[in-house]
Parts: structure tokens; sequence; C-alpha cells
């Protein structure tokens, strides 16, 4: 049976829920070894430098595969969404 509706797919919800997947496997893995996670992911994403990042669980990869404005982009939103 043909479907009568074009779907739309908008790739960007599909980023936002990687970039937050991700952040999430992140601030955990940092959990994990016993660091303050909020410190290590704004000291990364002010600097830029990896290294506040720990490589545990490929943290510290994956948080370099995201574009570090997408971060606080997500951040933002979430902020806003959450301050109503």
């Amino acid at each position: 049976m043909p479907q009568e509706q074009t779907s739309l797919f908008d790739i960007r919800e599909l980023d936002t829920e990687l970039t937050r997947t991700t952040l999430k496997e992140v601030y955990e893995s940092l959990e994990e070894r016993g660091y303050n996670p909020t410190n290590q992911i704004v000291g990364y994403l002010i600097s830029g430098d990896p290294g506040y990042i720990s490589s545990y669980k490929d943290a510290r990869a994956k948080m370099q595969e995201i574009d570090r404005a997408k971060i606080v982009e997500i951040l933002l939103l979430e902020f806003q969404k959450n301050s109503k």
C-alpha cells in the first residue's frame, strides 16, 4: 500500500540527539574516573584543549568529533527549555 504523505526527515534533530548522547556518555565516563565532569567539560569548551577530557572509554575522541559550538548551542537550548 503506497504512503499518501511524504515523510519529513530533519537531520538537525538527529545531529542534536547524537550530540546529547555523546555528551551524556562523556559525562558518565569522567564521573567514573573521579573527575568533576562539569568542570572538565567547561574547561574543554572554553579552551578547546582535549586534555580536559579523559581518554577513558574513548571520551576524548568522542568529544573531539563534535563541534564545540554545537555543544554550547544544545546546552543553551536545554537551559532555556528548563528555565520556563
